[in-house]
């Protein structure tokens, strides 16, 4: 996988990473912290957390003797881009399929408009 979507997508994939981001979205938290609630070990959660820093979605800091996992939003904004350009074109094909399904309900209706819009 070359490209930065399809990598965020990948790490995205796994329910554990998905949570993880989710929690992560709340605020910065350690390993440790983020393997609280899973039955894993710190190293099962490290190899998550080393898949999403892969695609860009985490990085880690050094605070005293902390290594706090930061949330980085800014790969979201791809994601949301992608994702809305498929809405758009899927909102569109909806007017059309809503055009013509009222053009086959009330054809009349369609016709007299077009001729108002004419005159």
């Amino acid at each position: 996988m070359d490209d930065e979507l399809s990598r965020v997508f990948a790490a995205l994939a796994d329910p554990t990473r998905r949570d993880m981001v989710a929690r992560l979205a709340t605020g910065d938290a350690t390993v440790s912290e983020l393997a609280e609630p899973y039955d894993v070990s710190v190293q099962a959660v490290s190899k998550h957390l080393k898949v999403l820093e892969e695609a860009g979605l985490v990085s880690r800091s050094r605070d005293a003797q902390r290594r706090p996992v930061h949330l980085e939003a800014q790969v979201f904004d791809l994601m949301t881009r992608w994702v809305e350009r498929y809405r758009r074109e899927a909102e569109a094909r909806y007017r059309r399929l809503d055009a013509v399904l009222a053009e086959m309900t009330h054809p009349q209706d369609t016709h007299h408009a077009d001729e108002e819009n004419v005159s």
